[in-house]
């Protein structure tokens, strides 16, 4: 469609297609599945469950459960979660259930363990509240650090980057004022046929980050578009495979459908700061994202998608082979999704401390100064970490009353034979108790601030964490 666009013109492309399809395939958190399992023999009203040793929600009646993608096994966790379990339900594998309860009158078990595979359950649905964002962030770090998150594993010092999405593929962003989508739209979902529901969680299309809520019959998906997968010290997922047809309505759609790489635009945000809202570097067109490499503070950085766009490519053919077959109707939405829905964030009662609450001046010296000098800055300021810095006032290093007590017992001059290169830092922004933990994980006692050029703001030490929470409790 976009070729056909750019050499022919729209009013040609109009005229010439019918439908476009599109699609996506990544980690879609927010999915699951409910299930009835129908009743045991005696019955049991449900209280806990797990499926594969993955704990399953029970919100309902006595034998409904839903699967959280995100839910990680007890014996496996950082493996193996409901994702997988979905998954593995989906490709006809067999599953352990085991469930306890506390028993009633009319539900008198209180356990049962058994073997189930899909066609043992009367429902098995996929249902996903948040799916196919429109557009997400490029991922990277900033500090000393790697750092284990949901866009994956960061390299330090923007060593990588990492995004997700299908850009000009994504179906928001091919109708996104959402002219043929909403509720009961039938779509491609997970190698099967479904529908949506309703926007999706946290749908903020005034950003241009929209999201769908999906559903379908899981028994009729396939393993290929559903798949369970898991990110390094962060957690489970599933990979989900979701195309929409685009109905070329009028002449208008036919131009959106045209929308390019070039076009699509999304934030650079620094995943280092576990803030809600994260330092934002720039921007950066998807194009740029999937040429492999972007420019960030003048430095190439490699970059590598989260997303297949083989696996996009395919949902959106397979639903173009669905359509001409004649196995795939395309319906109208009773409700279009909203285009005025505004994302807040939550309400919070209780403020935490950051950084910045409790740093003070760092007392700093250069690499040049003898280590006398230093030991008597050590003694008239009364501290006992001394920040190294550069004349641009960038960190270098970082010495303590103990190195310099070492040092004039071993007879030792030179400031580098001592000092420590490889610094744990802070940022300003950052809660207090990260910053915390951080010194108890390195076993250190202070933690020199930083800004994302490096310049030294100040530092924190234990002591200070102490005297806040002494005050605060």
């Amino acid at each position: 469609m976009k070729k056909l666009v750019e050499s022919s013109g729209v009013e040609v492309a109009f005229k010439e297609v019918d439908v476009v399809t599109t699609g996506t395939f990544g980690a879609m958190c927010s999915s699951g599945a409910v299930i009835n399992l129908g009743h045991s023999d005696p019955p049991i009203k449900i209280d806990h469950a797990w499926i594969n040793d993955v704990e399953v929600c029970h919100p309902g009646a006595a034998v409904d459960i839903f699967i959280g993608a995100t839910n990680m096994s007890e014996k496996q966790p950082f493996e193996y979660g409901g994702g997988h379990v979905i998954s593995d339900l989906v490709a006809g594998k067999e599953v352990e259930f085991r469930a306890t309860a506390y028993g009633t009158d009319c539900y008198p078990r209180t356990q049962v363990k058994t073997t189930l595979t899909k066609d043992d359950l009367n429902q098995f649905c996929l249902l996903n509240f948040r799916n196919g964002y429109q557009r997400y962030n490029c991922a990277v770090n900033s500090s000393d650090e790697t750092i284990y998150t949901y866009m994956s594993k960061l390299l330090p010092r923007f060593r990588n980057a990492t995004f997700s999405g299908a850009g000009e593929l994504n179906p928001l962003m091919n109708d996104p004022d959402y002219e043929t989508m909403g509720l009961g739209t039938r779509i491609f979902l997970g190698g099967g046929q479904g529908y949506i529901i309703g926007e999706g969680t946290q749908h903020s299309p005034k950003n241009q980050n929209g999201t769908l809520m999906v559903k379908g019959d899981a028994k009729q998906m396939t393993p290929e578009f559903l798949q369970g997968a898991a990110f390094t010290k962060y957690g489970t997922s599933l990979y989900v495979g979701l195309g929409v047809p685009i109905p070329i309505l009028n002449i208008g759609l036919a131009k959106k459908t045209a929308i390019r790489d070039s076009e699509i635009f999304t934030d650079i945000v620094d995943y280092s700061v576990p803030r809600r809202d994260r330092p934002k570097l720039g921007q950066v067109s998807y194009k740029e994202l999937k040429s492999g490499s972007i420019i960030i503070n003048g430095k190439k950085v490699r970059v590598s998608s989260l997303s297949s766009l083989k696996m996009a490519k395919k949902v959106a053919q397979t639903l173009k082979s669905w359509i001409e077959e004649g196995t795939f109707t395309l319906t109208s939405p009773v409700e279009r999704l909203s285009t005025t829905s505004v994302f807040r964030p939550m309400r919070q009662t209780e403020e935490i401390p950051f950084v910045v609450s409790v740093m003070h001046p760092a007392v700093t010296c250069t690499e040049d100064e003898e280590i006398r000098a230093i030991a008597e800055r050590i003694v008239t300021k009364s501290v006992n970490h001394i920040v190294v810095v550069d004349a641009t006032g960038k960190l270098r290093g970082i010495v303590t009353s103990w190195d310099i007590t070492r040092a004039m017992a071993e007879g030792k001059k030179a400031l580098a034979d001592i000092e420590s290169r490889n610094v744990i830092t802070a940022k300003p922004d950052e809660p207090l108790e990260i910053a915390s933990k951080r010194m108890a994980q390195h076993n250190i006692s202070a933690l020199p601030v930083i800004d994302i050029e490096r310049k030294v703001l100040g530092i924190i030490t234990t002591e200070d964490v102490a005297k806040l929470l002494g005050r605060r409790y």
